[in-house]
């Protein structure tokens, strides 16, 4: 039987240790190493830089094209073992290993093609200190299905074990659907839609289905559809399409612009209430806690449920205004700030109860 709780009180975030004063045109994930400085995948920039902000300076890594040491759109970096890093280009279609020099190492298709089934397109939701891949591909071309399956990828060799099912976004604007991401350990946690709360599935098979969190739904009105849009513009940029082919993924990008009328904001489906979280991925900080990103109303704040390896809501925590979690460090959290001319910046903040 699923123990209900009573929501606890919220606490700041509070102000940032450091900002990066230059602005980046997305950052969806960042990779903390080992001396401090950050590294940042930059997609509508075509660039990763090493990002060094106690001295504001940042330092472009490799360089754009398709030769060696080079790129065409960087979308994530992910930590491997060893202290090296795992690059993601879409516009390649390429996994490449990043040395711990930030030398261009080892470079390998998206693809994987198991022994037995269909080829696979592992593009990383997540990565695990052992280097798995976790990923739910979308269909190509879509079939507008409203579940999708969890699978873990060992890219070295090619092997792809499905881990779980979850409700996922159909077509409409705020609708329910599960979150998820995954710990260094491999653990995946999963926010659900229905009866909020996560579920935590180990790398043995075990699972704990963690406590109900009760919340007051937020209205959708005319307010929530523009901030939904809006959103869309700052967080979700850039469109991927993927065509597969004999030679592997290709992807092809083009930006988002979905600055539309009210009037036409009825194009959607919309439900009468938004659902308890958005959509994104459910971030694991080093204290093995889940960050999953609450809803609020138009024009409110950013705030945040962590929850502990039991499932239960440890801390409420809200970041004011515009902000988005991308990654962690040694104490610390990076987020994504936006101010009010849509610019994004990079801030670091203290980790909350680290």
């Amino acid at each position: 039987m699923e123990r209900r709780i009573d929501e606890p009180p919220r606490g700041p975030l509070g102000p940032p240790t450091a900002v990066f004063a230059g602005e980046f045109g997305y950052l969806h994930s960042v990779r903390e190493l080992p001396d401090g400085d950050v590294l940042v995948a930059d997609l509508l920039d075509e660039a990763i830089y090493r990002v060094d902000m106690a001295t504001q300076t940042r330092t472009m890594v490799g360089g754009r094209g398709e030769g060696p040491d080079e790129y065409l759109a960087p979308d994530a970096v992910w930590p491997l073992p060893g202290d090296s890093t795992l690059l993601v280009d879409v516009g390649r279609g390429r996994l490449v290993r990043i040395g711990p020099d930030l030398a261009f190492g080892a470079t390998r298709s998206m693809t994987v093609r198991p022994e037995a089934g269909s080829m696979v397109l592992a593009v990383p939701h997540a990565v695990d200190r052992h280097g798995y891949i976790y990923t739910t591909p979308e269909p190509w071309p879509p079939t507008g299905a409203d579940t999708a399956t969890i699978l873990r990828i060992d890219p070295v060799r090619e092997t792809v074990d499905s881990l779980r099912t979850i409700r996922t976004r159909w077509a409409g604007g705020l609708m329910p659907h599960d979150a998820w991401g995954v710990a260094a350990d491999g653990s995946v946690v999963v926010a659900r839609a229905d009866a909020y709360g996560v579920d935590w599935l180990s790398p043995d098979g075990s699972v704990i289905r963690g406590d109900t969190v009760p919340y007051d739904p937020v209205p959708v009105t005319t307010a929530e559809k523009a901030e939904y849009y809006r959103d869309l513009q700052r967080h979700s940029r850039v469109i991927r399409s993927v065509v597969i082919g004999a030679a592997g993924a290709r992807f092809i990008l083009y930006r988002r612009n979905p600055d539309l009328e009210p009037a036409q904001y009825d194009r959607d489906f919309w439900p009468e209430v938004m659902p308890a979280f958005h959509y994104q991925t459910v971030h694991v900080d080093p204290l093995d806690r889940a960050w999953v990103h609450r809803h609020d109303s138009a024009g409110g704040d950013s705030p945040y449920d962590i929850f502990d390896r039991q499932g239960r809501l440890a801390l409420r925590i809200v970041a004011d205004g515009d902000r988005r979690v991308v990654g962690f460090g040694a104490g610390a959290v990076y987020v994504a700030a936006f101010d009010d001319l849509d610019r994004v910046f990079l801030e670091r903040h203290r980790l909350p109860g680290g």
